[in-house]
């Protein structure tokens, strides 16, 4: 029995101990621990007069390309110099010459007619006034009887005549084919000996008095630039507009305007494009390299656009996805802010309502932000590289 009741009474008091000394052990100790306020840079909210630049790109062309075509037919029998792509030619400047052999005699046979029917116009004018004078009662005489309508088919055929001679004449100056404005060649197809047609393209040309770059335009940067729908400059008048473009490896810019905007939306894109024009890009207004803005160059543009007074101005980077702001409240809590932007750039942001002047906006990221979160703040970032971004960042409309 004894044997049987030791092993329990050893295991009894081991439980007991056990449960004895976890009964009594010490309570640790507990301190209560606030989460560590996360420190972010701020920026303070400002209120000034805001210029608004839209930034947006597009393709140079020309104002004025044509196809050179010839209107007769006929042999080439001689070429300009100048006749080759990008030759640079003068309005009036012969280009291609046409064998004029045929159209010269085709002149000369034109006035020999002309002369013909001058001569029959003038005999049948006096045959007229003859048989009016041998006539006794003219007045009561027939039209045929006066030689009315010999006198009207004479004077007919002398305008003929003379209208073949026009023609004829014509056809001898289109032997020699020119441009009507100084401009540049794109690219030659006839040479010397080639047999021509009427409507035959004998090569590409345009105009060198101006070239325009077409610029779409969202929503938003038709509303920066305070600009209608169909707007169209008055003579010498537009926004202006700053062209700018990597060439030779130098960074090139060249100044134009505004000048007009469609009077449609593109179904495809929703967007609306402007038209800038770049006046004597190839010769007075070169960039300032001078460098010309040459057809075909695709460049940054920058659209002067409409004023803002006392808009609230904030750093762009503060301005976070959905419109939203984070501020930090007079007790250094996050508050989480929805704002109505009117504008934005690649360094600022003009908001119309949402925010007061001198409010602490966070400009650092912040990952898993909540309402109300703990923050501390490192100070305003104003220094050299932001004031650096704010004068070297261009407006972009939001």
């Amino acid at each position: 029995m004894l044997q049987v009741l030791a092993p329990l009474v050893i295991i009894i008091a081991a439980v007991g101990g056990y449960a004895g000394l976890h009964w009594t052990k010490p309570e640790p100790e507990k301190k209560d621990r606030t989460p560590r306020a996360l420190s972010v840079f701020v920026d303070a909210v400002e209120r000034k007069d805001v210029a608004l630049v839209v930034l947006t790109q597009g393709e140079v062309r020309a104002g004025t390309m044509v196809d050179l075509v010839s209107q007769i037919p006929g042999r080439v029998v001689a070429v300009s110099s100048e006749f080759i792509e990008g030759g640079l030619v003068q309005a009036g400047m012969s280009l291609v010459e046409i064998e004029p052999v045929d159209y010269q005699l085709a002149l000369a046979q034109a006035q020999a007619r002309l002369a013909e029917a001058e001569v029959a116009l003038q005999t049948a004018v006096a045959t007229a006034e003859v048989a009016r004078k041998q006539l006794r009662n003219a007045s009561q005489a027939s039209d045929l009887a006066l030689r009315k309508p010999q006198v009207a088919e004479a004077r007919a055929r002398m305008d003929a005549a003379r209208a073949d001679l026009q023609q004829a004449e014509l056809n001898l100056s289109r032997t020699k084919i020119a441009l009507p404005f100084d401009g540049r060649l794109i690219s030659t197809r006839v040479d010397i000996g080639q047999y021509v047609t009427p409507g035959m393209a004998l090569g590409r040309a345009f105009a060198i008095d101006k070239v325009e770059v077409r610029l779409p335009l969202s929503d938003s940067q038709l509303a920066s630039l305070g600009l209608p729908i169909g707007f169209v400059a008055a003579t010498g008048q537009g926004l202006a507009v700053s062209f700018s473009a990597m060439v030779a490896g130098s960074e090139q810019s060249w100044v134009g305007k505004l000048v007009r905007l469609d009077a449609v939306i593109d179904r495809d894109t929703r967007m609306i494009y402007g038209i800038a024009e770049v006046l004597a890009p190839y010769t007075l207004n070169r960039s300032n390299q001078g460098m010309p803005l040459a057809v075909g160059l695709y460049v940054k543009a920058e659209i002067q656009g409409r004023q803002i007074e006392n808009g609230y101005v904030i750093p762009r980077e503060a301005l976070r996805a959905g419109n939203k702001v984070y501020v930090v409240d007079d007790a250094g809590k996050l508050d989480i802010r929805e704002v109505v932007v009117t504008h934005s750039s690649l360094t600022d942001a003009v908001i119309a309502s949402g925010l007061e002047v001198g409010e602490r906006v966070v400009v650092s990221s912040i990952r898993n932000a909540i309402q109300g979160m703990a923050l501390e703040t490192l100070g305003l970032v104003e220094g050299v590289n932001r004031v650096a971004n704010r004068e070297q960042g261009k407006a972009v409309g939001s």
